[in-house]
């Protein structure tokens, strides 16, 4: 590479480059949220050198360990182009030496390369290729590539000096997002912890004082007092369900964290509902789960832990069913319940279950979610995803 492949400032094509990188930067260093963040980055890579296609991988890639592609961001493709590629990159062929020779590549002809893999099907046929790692403060972030130079038959010496510019105020973006959204989580799990332990050490136990007196008060009832003692028993029953209520409440403001094993994971989510709830839940699951990438395995763990919660607070049921399912390409998860059921065409009643973190988490992955419900009925969730985490793009 040349030592200077930047034209000098004088050129207008160089002037107007170093303004959008410029103006680049900044918007990604103004941003917060981590995926707002990766898709300024391809954004701006693409429209900063003149490509057709941008993508960001993101992975754990620490001191040269194989590890993973966790999330893929792409540009220059539509929705309906992207789901037509059937998975994420696996980190072979020319991604793959990006991400673990952590190095800059350049060529001219994808499909030439001796390292090229060739693309799945449903991805559309790439060219020239620039690939440049993200990397700040001894760990790799991720790694942005381009394909197809629009106004010439590969991108140039000044195409990976701005990328490579682009991805050192990527790195800093990226760790200020990391950062800040660890801030955030740890603020809010340490407020519901303060507020849980509030109401089970204090409005649980004052309720549950005032049942002990009405207690005592219906043993000191006289004889044939028998209208008093029906109101006593209902007044104690409601005191029960209020107990009841606050501790499905508690369940909700404290959940777990998904450290990796699903059975476990599930196992625990189960026990803790059924301490409760006092309702039952039958599992039914594969024997082995070591394959499963982290992804899905978070995804099942999380929309079963909201799928509980919402059994907890709407449904009065008797009985739970969770379910996980695997085949060769897909997995799908479903949670049934026999309590009351709802209207899944009212919109209100859809928003007070919180289905719409489920409804993304599924799309995010490539995959379905579904809700079916009635009054009266009980409710099923079903999450279906495919076994490889969808790629929204893949080179």
């Amino acid at each position: 590479m040349a030592d200077s492949p930047l034209p000098q400032l004088t050129d207008d094509a160089a002037r107007r480059a170093l303004a959008t990188l410029t103006r680049s930067a900044v918007a990604i260093a103004g941003e917060l949220d981590v995926g707002k963040v990766l898709q300024l980055i391809v954004d701006s890579a693409r429209e900063l050198v003149g490509a057709r296609y941008a993508a960001l991988a993101v992975g754990e890639w620490r001191s040269g360990s194989q590890g993973a592609v966790q999330r893929f961001v792409f540009s220059g493709l539509s929705p309906e182009e992207g789901r037509r590629v059937p998975h994420w990159p696996h980190g072979r062929g020319l991604l793959g030496a990006v991400i673990h020779g952590g190095e800059t590549i350049r060529v001219d002809d994808i499909a030439a390369d001796p390292r090229s893999t060739g693309f799945p099907g449903g991805h559309p046929v790439m060219t020239s290729f620039l690939g440049v790692p993200i990397v700040g403060a001894g760990e790799t972030y991720g790694n942005l590539y381009l394909a197809d130079k629009l106004d010439a038959p590969s991108f140039s010496d000044g195409d990976e000096e701005l990328i490579r510019m682009l991805a050192a105020h990527a790195a800093v973006a990226i760790q200020n997002a990391r950062l800040y959204a660890q801030l955030e989580r740890l603020a809010v799990l340490e407020e519901r912890t303060r507020i849980g332990m509030d109401l089970h050490d204090g409005v649980i136990q004052s309720i549950y004082a005032v049942g002990l007196t009405l207690e005592s008060t219906r043993l000191a009832l006289p004889e044939g007092a028998d209208e008093a003692m029906t109101l006593l028993d209902a007044a104690i029953g409601g005191l029960n369900d209020a107990i009841r209520d606050i501790r499905n409440f508690i369940l909700d403001l404290r959940p777990r964290r998904f450290a990796g094993d699903v059975q476990q994971g599930m196992a625990q989510l189960a026990r803790e509902f059924q301490a409760n709830t006092m309702v039952p839940v039958s599992m039914s699951m594969p024997e082995r789960l070591d394959d499963l990438p982290l992804p899905l395995g978070r995804a099942i763990f999380l929309t079963t832990q909201e799928a509980l919660a919402n059994i907890a607070r709407h449904a009065r049921a008797k009985r739970v069913n969770v379910s996980l399912h695997l085949n060769a390409n897909r997995v799908i998860l479903k949670v049934q319940d026999d309590g009351q059921g709802f209207d899944t065409q009212n919109q209100n009643l859809r928003l007070g279950h919180g289905l719409a973190n489920m409804q993304s988490r599924a799309e995010s992955l490539g995959g379905l979610f579904d809700i079916r419900s009635s009054p009266g009925a009980g409710t099923t969730v079903i999450l279906d995803l495919p076994r490889e985490p969808h790629a929204s793009a893949s080179m």
